[in-house]
This record gives structure tokens, C-alpha cells and sequence, in this order.
């Protein structure tokens, strides 16, 4: 078993992979105060899908922190917004950052490396800075980006050996709820048919995660009873008349229409990623269900911002976006992160064109 072991690992190892070490990033002044390692490890048949990945180790004790592999949703966003916009170190700092020059980092002290190591990677592929070497590549589905997610971070761990032992967890937010679980039933899986290397797989961590369609969308009006944007009056008869469905309602029954009509003038014109911002009329290739759904903000596009000489009042969300555009799309910041070469025409936040086929949702 040793032998096999051992064996494994070599056949594993001999992976064309590439990592570097990152000390000074474009947009921040100095040395960086973290360990940060990018780089690509190949997936798939005849490894033609490169997935680009970040790892940032932990200032704690990285040789017994966690070791999170961080997933951004979409489906198809990059890695690289959880990163500068959720749990990585880095953040922009918006005051420096306006008025038309370079933009500027500052620390994040609330990042989630004080007590773990992060693997931020771009998957599926053609998200962020990975790419396939065929056009074949792009053909990919949820069980497969997940199976290639998985070959990843195998592949991954017969690289970082030192982190075989620490705990593992798999994380991600918004559509990173169908990707997620997929992977760590892979590896659950893996583990349990002797895959090598044996993954100390603990859990999962989703924020505000799709799930399943009749679930999330039937949870819409309870939640909105809950922050008291409709009233108590008005959640009991949609409950009493409507029996709880808010997706596939019986049409025929006046009264629970009625209850429908009245909830979505109620929320209708809120921004219920934040009811406190402003409703913003945004651009997003996702179909009509996606839009109308929260989960799926950090897909919106921003492009249009670029193009614009100043941020448009009042202000969203959104507009921040402007910022890692400018800031990955520069040569020297690709140069810096050691981006392969005319691999990435134009970097997006949140790739339109990607081949993903929506598999789960559809034959759950």
C-alpha cells in the first residue's frame, strides 16, 4: 500500500504546474505583509483546462489553520473579487482610488487568512484568469467544473504536502451553492475509494448560497416578513391563501393573487441585496429568474462604467467594480501575478460567453 501510495504521488507530481511567489503587487506601497503564490495547475483530459489560482497562507499558524479552497458564484466570476471585495487581505481603498488615477489597496482587517489559508481559484474554466488550451475544454458542466475543481485541488495538495494535515474546508458564495457540495461529495467520495492523497476534508461554507429553485424562491416572502418589509397581516394570508407558494401559485385563486400582487409592490422596487441602497438598473447576461434574484448580484456586470468619466449618482454597489477591471486588465498587474501570455485577451469580473450548462437545477 506504501508503494501504491508513493507511486501515486509521483504519477500526480509529474503534472505540468506552475506557482510563484508574489512580494509586491501594483496599487500597493511596499512589500506585501502576506505570503501570496499564484499559479496555474492543469485539469482534465490531457490537462488542456489551466485553472489560475491565488493562495494566501495564514498569519496565524498556517501549519495547523484551516486551508479553505474559496470559490466566487456567478456561476463564471472570478476568483479575484472575493478576494479584493470579501475575505482576502487586500481591499481597494476608494477615497485614494477615484479620480482617474491607478487604483490603491489597503489592508483588510477583517480577512478570513487571520485563522486560514485561502486558495482562491478561478473555475469553472474560462473564469477569470484560467483558460483551455482547446475549444473543447470550454465545454463544461456543473459535475464536471466540480470533478475538475476536485482534480485541482488534489493535484494541488501533492504540491503543498505540508498542508495534507490541516483541516479542510470548501467555501464560496452565491452560486457556489450548487458547485460546492458537488465538490465536497467528490472528495468525500475520493476519500472513501482510497483517492491519494487523503483530503482531511471537515465541511463546507456557503454565504448566501443558491440551493434549489422552488426552495429559494418560495423563501423569498418569509424572509421578507422576517426584516418587516411586508406585514404580519399580509405574510399570514399569503400563507393562509396562497399555502406558502410564492413560485407556482395557483392562478385561479383570486385571493392568493391578490396576496402576490400586493407583497411585490411591497418589495418590488426595494434592493434586496441591501434595502438600504439604492435599486440600480444594472446589465447581466443571466436569464430573467437570475436577475430578480440577489443571490446572483455579484454577477452584474459593469463595463459600461468604464467607459464613463464619473461614477453616476446616486451611487451602487456596482460602481466599485470599476476598480478591479482597470486594476486586472493592466499589463503590469498580469506581469506581477505571472499571467501567461496571451492567454486572456480581456479579463472580466464575471465571464458572459463561458459554456457553463446549468445541469443541477434543471434534473434535480
Amino acid at each position: 500500500m506504501m508503494l501504491f501510495y508513493v507511486f501515486t504521488l509521483l504519477l500526480l507530481s509529474n503534472v505540468a504546474a506552475s506557482k510563484s511567489i508574489i512580494n509586491s503587487l501594483p496599487g500597493f506601497v511596499g512589500n506585501l505583509p502576506f505570503v501570496l503564490e499564484t499559479g496555474y495547475i492543469g485539469v482534465g483530459e490531457s490537462e488542456a483546462v489551466q485553472l489560475f489560482y491565488y493562495f494566501i497562507a495564514s498569519e496565524r499558524s498556517p501549519e495547523e489553520d484551516p486551508l479553505v479552497l474559496w470559490l466566487t458564484g456567478g456561476p463564471g466570476c472570478s476568483a479575484l473579487s472575493g478576494l479584493v471585495y470579501e475575505i482576502g487581505p487586500l481591499s481597494f481603498d476608494y477615497a485614494k482610488s477615484s479620480g482617474g488615477g491607478e487604483p490603491v489597496f489597503a489592508l483588510n482587517p477583517y480577512s478570513w487568512k487571520k485563522i486560514a489559508s485561502i486558495i482562491f481559484v478561478d473555475a469553472p474554466v474560462g473564469t477569470g484568469f484560467s483558460y483551455s488550451t482547446t475549444l473543447e475544454g470550454y465545454d463544461v458542466s456543473d459535475t464536471l467544473s466540480a470533478a475538475q475543481t476536485c482534480e485541482f485541488l488534489r493535484k494541488w495538495l501533492v504540491d503543498h504536502p505540508e498542508f495534507l494535515t490541516n483541516p479542510l474546508y470548501v467555501a464560496g458564495d452565491s452560486y457556489s451553492g450548487i458547485i460546492a457540495p458537488i465538490i465536497v461529495q467528490e472528495i468525500s467520495d475520493g476519500n472513501e475509494v482510497g483517492d491519494q492523497p487523503t483530503m482531511n476534508l471537515k465541511g463546507y461554507v456557503l454565504g448566501n448560497p443558491v440551493t434549489d429553485d422552488e426552495i429559494d424562491t418560495n423563501s423569498i416572502v418569509p424572509f421578507a416578513h422576517l426584516k418587516a418589509l411586508i406585514s404580519d397581516e399580509l405574510y399570514e394570508s399569503f400563507m393562509k391563501n396562497c399555502k406558502g407558494e410564492y413560485l407556482n401559485p395557483d392562478q385561479s385563486n383570486a385571493s392568493c393573487m391578490e396576496d402576490i400582487l400586493a407583497i411585490k409592490e411591497c418589495i418590488g422596487k426595494l434592493f434586496t441585496g441591501q434595502i438600504l441602497e439604492p435599486l440600480c438598473k444594472t446589465i447581466s447576461p443571466k436569464p430573467i429568474a437570475m436577475k430578480l434574484d440577489p443571490r446572483f448580484l455579484i454577477a452584474d456586470d459593469t463595463d459600461t462604467l468604464l467607459s464613463s468619466p464619473h461614477v453616476p449618482r446616486p451611487w451602487c454597489r456596482h460602481f466599485n467594480y470599476v476598480y478591479i477591471y482597470k486594476w486586472a486588465n493592466d499589463e503590469t498587474v498580469q506581469d506581477a501575478l505571472h499571467i501567461r501570455k496571451g492567454t486572456k485577451k480581456h479579463w472580466e469580473r464575471c465571464n458572459k460567453t463561458h459554456g457553463l450548462f446549468v445541469q443541477c437545477q434543471k434534473f434535480r
